[in-house]
């Protein structure tokens, strides 16, 4: 992992839990880990970095989407 990408991923991350508060953070992980790879539970470790930040991004676009159709 670039030192560019480890601080995109950590600073979405960021974003992600205070988006999702009462996640646990190994519940995020594993939660990420099936939205870019899957159900299966190599998930976890065949997760690639720009594959979790994809999978980061995706999860706060969908929140976003979901706050402005209930308004």
């Amino acid at each position: 992992m670039t030192n560019e990408l480890r601080q995109q991923v950590l600073a979405a991350l960021e974003d992600l839990s205070e988006t999702y508060p009462d996640w646990r953070f190994g519940q995020m992980i594993a939660n990420l880990a099936t939205i870019a790879r899957g159900p299966e539970n190599e998930s976890v470790w065949d997760m690639e970095d720009d594959e979790l930040l994809a999978a980061i991004r995706w999860q706060l676009e969908q929140r976003r989407e979901a706050l402005v159709s209930a308004s």
